[in-house]
Formats: structure tokens, C-alpha cells, sequence
């Protein structure tokens, strides 16, 4: 096998300045279109809520056309497809004294309106895994819709929301791949770029996949600090009280003025 392990250690240990670009780059890219997501996923799931059709049938379309669509046309068709038609393009903007191009701008608003069709899912799930009870224990204390979401539902759906939360993100860091179609130079581009002045195509690829495999596998540590933290328990633990069960602790908290 052709294999020269002193380009690949070289590459993994001693990386260039092209690989931490790029490096940087999916770390950016990544947490602020995650950002981007659980924001819009937020409201779309408030918005589900209502009855309204004039606000939900809105965000019922966005979701389907969202979670229907491959997330790679979505980057080409934001970024290309409305520039070619004379829609909107994006163009290079300073801010706070750095110049952010405008692929960048396109793929953490693509990756974060994509992102933020399966996070309003995963919310108004959570939302909905709240006892009905809850509701009515807030609403006896005069509470309205924004205060009762704040103060008693949204804490209490966060615990269902963690997991799944953490998964989404460890899928971005991988979508962040697609971007390079649009010329992001993160960790794949950059890949691209050195195996085109090296041709050791084989080194390089294998010295991207264990960058990628151990981003994922910290941020699966970090994931489960936070399941551990704020999430549901795996441990089985003694039954709550009757009253726990009829009002949840939070709301009892609230009930007793504490």
C-alpha cells in the first residue's frame, strides 16, 4: 500500500495554517448556525402552538419545505440560485472590524434555517411532553401565555430537549461539509486544497476524518455533562409524591411562594 506516514503524521500533529483555518472555520460556522437554528426553532414552535392559522400554517410550510428539501439545495440554491435570478446576493460586510464574506454569510443562514425546521420539531415535542396540569397550575396563578412558557413549561421541556439537542448539533459540525460547495474553506475544503499541491489524497482524507472524529467525539463528552446536568436522568430514582406528580416540583415551588 502507498501509504507515507510522515506526510500523515506531519499533517495530523502539525497541522498548517490551511487546516486551522478551516478548523476554525466548522467551529464557527457550526455554533453560530446552531444558534441561528434553536432561535428560529423556538419561534416556529411557540407559533405551532397557536391557533391562529395565519401563524402556524406559515411555520407548518417552512418546516415541510425545510426537512423535505436536501440541505445541499438549500445552500446552492440561497447562495447561487438567487444571485443567477436577481433575487439577492450576498455581499462582503465589515463588522466589528472583520470582513465576513458572503458564502460564510449564506451557509450559517442556510445551515441555521435548516437546522431550526428540525429544532421546532424537537421543541414543541418537549413542549408537549409537559404535563397538562402544568398549564392549569400557571394559569390559576394569573400567569399569562409568555411568563407561563418562561416561568414553569420551557425549563421543564428543556430536560426532554437536551438530548436530541446535542444530536443536532453533532450532525452540523458534520453538515458543515457542504458548504465547501459554495467555497467555505472549512476542514474539507482545506483538505481539497492541500491534496491538490501534495496528491496524497489518501493521508489527508484519513488525517480530516480523525479531526471530524474527535470534535464529535468531545462535544459527545460535553453532551453528556449537560444530559447529566440538565437532562433526564438514565438512573432510576424513587417515585415522586402524589403532589410532585399531579403539579410538578417548579410549580409546586410556586404554589408554596417559594
Amino acid at each position: 500500500m502507498n501509504f507515507n506516514w510522515d506526510v500523515f503524521w506531519q499533517y495530523l500533529l502539525q497541522p498548517s495554517g490551511v487546516y486551522l483555518t478551516g478548523l476554525w472555520l466548522t467551529c464557527l460556522i457550526s455554533v453560530l448556525a446552531m444558534l441561528l437554528g434553536c432561535v428560529l426553532g423556538l419561534a416556529a414552535a411557540l407559533l405551532r402552538l397557536s391557533k391562529n392559522p395565519l401563524l402556524h400554517l406559515p411555520v407548518r410550510l417552512y418546516v415541510w419545505l425545510m426537512r423535505g428539501t436536501p440541505l445541499l439545495v438549500q445552500i446552492v440554491f440561497l447562495y447561487t440560485a438567487l444571485a443567477a435570478g436577481g433575487i439577492f446576493r450576498f455581499e462582503d460586510i465589515e463588522l466589528f472590524g472583520l470582513i465576513i464574506p458572503g458564502n460564510i454569510q449564506a451557509a450559517i443562514i442556510a445551515l441555521g434555517l435548516n437546522e431550526g425546521a428540525y429544532m421546532a420539531e424537537i421543541i414543541r415535542a418537549g413542549i408537549g411532553a409537559v404535563d397538562k396540569g402544568q398549564y392549569e397550575a400557571g394559569r390559576s396563578l394569573g400567569m399569562g401565555f409568555g411568563k407561563l412558557m418562561r416561568r414553569i413549561v420551557l425549563p421543564q421541556a428543556f430536560r426532554v430537549i437536551v438530548p436530541p439537542l446535542g444530536n443536532e448539533f453533532n450532525v452540523m459540525l458534520k453538515n458543515t461539509t457542504l458548504v465547501s460547495v459554495i467555497g467555505v474553506q472549512e476542514l474539507l475544503l482545506s483538505t481539497q486544497m492541500v491534496t491538490s499541491a501534495t496528491f496524497r489524497v489518501f493521508e489527508l482524507y484519513l488525517v480530516v476524518a480523525i479531526y471530524f472524529l474527535t470534535l464529535t467525539t468531545l462535544w459527545g463528552f460535553f453532551q453528556r455533562w449537560l444530559e447529566n446536568r440538565f437532562g433526564q436522568s438514565d438512573r432510576p430514582s424513587a417515585p415522586p409524591p402524589a403532589a410532585s406528580r399531579m403539579f410538578g416540583r417548579s410549580t409546586l415551588k410556586l404554589l408554596r411562594g417559594r
